[in-house]
């Protein structure tokens, strides 16, 4: 028996893991410690955190609408949930009521950030060595192209759409938005057959199984909860934004098999169910206003407030306390890829090496999301 540190992509290590150009996270920053038995993980300790870049002291050392413009830096793919998210518990430590239009333009932005996020964790996991596809056929891809077309039709911005303001929105949608969405609805339906059989092909069957109790012990969400047997959605159980609006359409999809396969299937099927949840959204956004007036200097009163969403990964929350000043005093992020990582450690062990990457890479992270 040896011991080893496994990473991803460049972070330092023993054994270097390959998941593939297409992963959001194969460019590194993840180590496990792991003991190792005839090419089998006996342990695994994730050892996470590595990028070292300090998001909630960052947010801690900006008022409240400098805040909101770094809100989405550390889970990069799902930048409009991490956003909203503060600004919702910003709101709520003002007692700012939002206007209709913009609670609906939010919920649906939050949709299409989910939707582009699944899609490229599911065109990794097509490209995943050693039974993946290449990066140049890996499917899913033109259907999330056609995700940030919409978002950057909205926001301006592919990747960091700095969208949300504390009472709504930068801007109101444009005209013809919702025939491009309904574009990538199609799109994303014409795709969908591909990307599951790409997935049974890459990601062999009862690899890192994660048990319903160890999944509850680690207090992970989304797909990788949901794939481990656990019926929980936070659009549907703790619903904010326009969701209790969207009860009739959300369908919340599961597995029991708790293993590598089950979690992309989920994730995958998942975005096929959300489909009606983003069209039935993008018709019933009322007419009306998209933001509040507000003061020139905005000073929060002592209290704390969180908001949390759900994205791609999972719950994605913000923790606020205010001491009456014009920054927050603490901020504390809940991140979906911190608490998925975690979990790697119940069910990684005996794993074999050549099955490691279809294994790590189905826990569904973003390396920034890890730290911080």
């Amino acid at each position: 028996m040896t011991e080893a540190i496994i990473g991803t992509g460049m972070a330092p290590a023993d054994i270097t893991l390959d998941l593939g150009d297409v992963h959001p996270s194969g460019h590194g920053a993840l180590r496990l410690r792991c003991r190792i038995d005839d090419d089998r993980v006996v342990a695994a300790d994730p050892e996470p955190g590595l990028l070292h870049r300090g998001t909630e002291k960052l947010l801690e050392a900006r008022d409240y609408r400098q805040a909101l413009m770094l809100a989405n830096r550390h889970d990069w793919l799902g930048a409009a949930v991490s956003e909203i998210a503060l600004a919702t518990a910003i709101e709520e430590l003002l007692g700012i009521e939002v206007p209709a239009r913009a609670v609906w333009l939010r919920t649906l932005l939050c949709e299409i950030s989910r939707a582009s996020a699944a899609l490229l964790h599911l065109a990794g996991a097509a490209t995943l060595p050693p039974r993946g596809v290449s990066a140049a056929h890996a499917p899913g891809m033109a259907a999330r192209e056609a995700w940030l077309g919409c978002l950057e039709t909205m926001t301006g911005g592919r990747v960091h759409p700095m969208v949300a303001r504390i009472g709504g929105l930068a801007h109101d949608a444009p005209e013809g938005w919702s025939d491009q969405i309904a574009a990538a609805i199609e799109a994303t339906r014409a795709e969908m057959p591909a990307i599951l059989a790409a997935i049974d092909v890459a990601i062999p069957e009862d690899v890192a199984v994660l048990g319903s109790t160890d999944a509850i012990r680690w207090a992970v969400g989304g797909p990788v909860a949901r794939a481990s047997g656990l019926d929980e959605d936070l659009r549907r159980d703790a619903p904010a934004l326009a969701y209790p609006e969207l009860g009739d359409v959300i369908r919340v999809i599961t597995s029991e098999a708790g293993d590598a396969r089950a979690r992309y299937r989920v994730l995958a099927e998942q975005v096929q169910a959300d489909l009606d949840v983003i069209a039935a959204c993008a018709e019933r956004i009322p007419e009306g206003e998209i933001d509040v007036r507000l003061p020139k200097v905005v000073r929060a009163p002592e209290g704390s407030a969180y908001a949390c969403l759900e994205s791609a990964m999972g719950p994605s929350g913000a923790y606020v306390v205010s001491t009456g000043g014009v920054t927050p005093w603490r901020v504390r992020l809940r991140t979906a890829s911190y608490a998925n990582v975690q979990a790697m450690g119940a069910a990684l062990p005996g794993t074999s090496l050549a099955d490691m990457p279809a294994a790590v890479g189905s826990f569904l992270f973003v390396a920034g999301d890890l730290d911080h």
